[in-house]
């Protein structure tokens, strides 16, 4: 059952530089109700992720390890600077889509370096239809601009799931 954590910008910037990347998204996950928060680095023409959160403490599947980037949501905010769907199999865009009615919630936003580089994505995602509950596509958005000094060193292999 899920019971949603109260966290800010401050606090999760305080996790972050205190106890890391582990801690941080994990604090970020437990603000949400979605099964799994990850982050995505752009290579080439693919996503790969290097860090993810399950609240099931499951080993991470396969499928979500590297996806191509035309097979991606994460091309949506990469494209428009977000992409924001709680139920893919209604999303108008998403029509045609490889994974639209199979990942149902995903909730992204780009992670940036400060030179305006573009990392990858951070993103909350389930494969049930998940809300983004109010106050937190914000933070999703703060976290999104602090973690680059906190990813950038990291690659596909480096943190499969926590």
């Amino acid at each position: 059952m899920y019971a949603p954590r109260d966290l800010t910008p401050r606090q999760l910037r305080a996790s972050l530089a205190e106890q890391g990347i582990e801690a941080g998204l994990a604090a970020l996950n437990a603000a949400v109700p979605h099964r799994y928060t990850g982050v995505y680095r752009l290579q080439g023409d693919a996503l790969h992720n290097v860090f993810l959160v399950d609240k099931e403490e499951a080993v991470r599947p396969d499928e979500l390890a590297v996806v191509q980037l035309e097979d991606s949501f994460c091309q949506f905010v990469l494209r428009d600077g977000c992409f924001l769907t709680s139920d893919t199999a209604r999303e108008p865009l998403l029509d045609g889509h490889r994974y639209q009615g199979v990942v149902l919630s995903y909730h992204g936003v780009p992670v940036a370096d400060n030179a305006g580089g573009l990392f990858g994505t951070l993103c909350h995602f389930d494969m049930v239809g998940r809300e983004l509950p109010a106050g937190q596509f914000e933070l999703l958005e703060a976290a999104g601009k602090m973690l680059f000094p906190y990813v950038r060193h990291l690659r596909a292999e480096a943190h499969p799931a926590v």
